[in-house]
């Protein structure tokens, strides 16, 4: 979930309501995973009755299978499977990122080839090639990934109070409240840095860059992402200190409407 709940507002931003994405979120998400991972758990477990090891890959599964039309529509489900999740999970946040770097030179199509391109170009499959691969993978993603959630969770609700200021987020004027310094919020870079740096002893030991990492280490690397996510909101709320209260004093986000 580390991905989707950055990139959740690419989605949730056409909601009619507040109550609408609330409502779909809670309902779509949650009950579904829960059921997909029963599926899963359900499937695999019956795979050692019936072959006597457990097959985890569906792939492997379907090999097991004799009936060439269950095999077929089994493949067909997981093609569709495999391109809907990555559409939604991975391709539309990279696409808009990249789109906003030339709006007027690259479309959304084009900011979403560019994304395959450069998913092709990590060789995915060498993750894939080991569970215990990926799950580091996924632990070292996280890593990276928590910290930026914690600065953007204290900013909305420690920091900014839940209100926004809608005419400054679409405006590239130097006086508004989000161009900060040449455009860029050091507070919050360096908020980022400081919730990495106790996952880094950790990180570097697992990728074989540096010597194994003591007990504490591994121990905090193993929860990076809720330590990365506790680390960079303490300090992104330590370093805006002065922009939380004069936010307060003014009552919500000057320059605009408010939202």
């Amino acid at each position: 979930w580390a991905t989707l709940s950055l990139n959740i507002p690419d989605f949730s931003r056409y909601a009619i309501s507040q109550r609408a994405q609330l409502v779909g979120q809670a309902a779509g998400l949650p009950p579904f995973m829960a059921l997909f991972s029963f599926i899963g758990l359900a499937v695999t477990s019956a795979t050692i009755v019936m072959y006597g090891s457990p097959v985890m890959d569906p792939v492997q599964l379907l090999s097991h299978m004799k009936q060439p039309a269950a095999v077929c529509i089994s493949l067909c489900g997981l093609v569709l499977a495999t391109l809907t999740t990555n559409i939604a999970a991975n391709v539309v946040a990279p696409a808009n990122a990249i789109v906003n770097l030339a709006p007027k030179a690259i479309s959304f199509t084009a900011g979403g080839l560019i994304t395959a391109s450069l998913g092709l170009l990590v060789m995915p499959w060498k993750l894939m090639s080991s569970s215990g691969g990926f799950v580091n993978w996924l632990v070292a993603y996280s890593a990276l990934l928590g910290p930026v959630v914690g600065v953007v969770m204290a900013d909305y609700y420690l920091v900014r109070g839940r209100k926004l200021s809608i005419d400054d987020l679409y405006s590239m004027e130097t006086t508004g409240q989000y161009w900060y310094k040449g455009g860029y919020n050091l507070a919050a870079m360096l908020a980022v840095v400081a919730g990495v740096l106790p996952c880094l002893p950790g990180l570097l030991a697992s990728l074989g860059l540096a010597a194994p990492a003591g007990l504490l280490f591994s121990a905090v690397y193993d929860c990076a992402w809720f330590v990365g996510v506790a680390v960079s909101a303490v300090t992104y709320c330590a370093l805006m200190q002065h922009s939380r209260r004069s936010y307060a004093e003014n009552g919500g986000a000057p320059g605009g409407a408010t939202a």
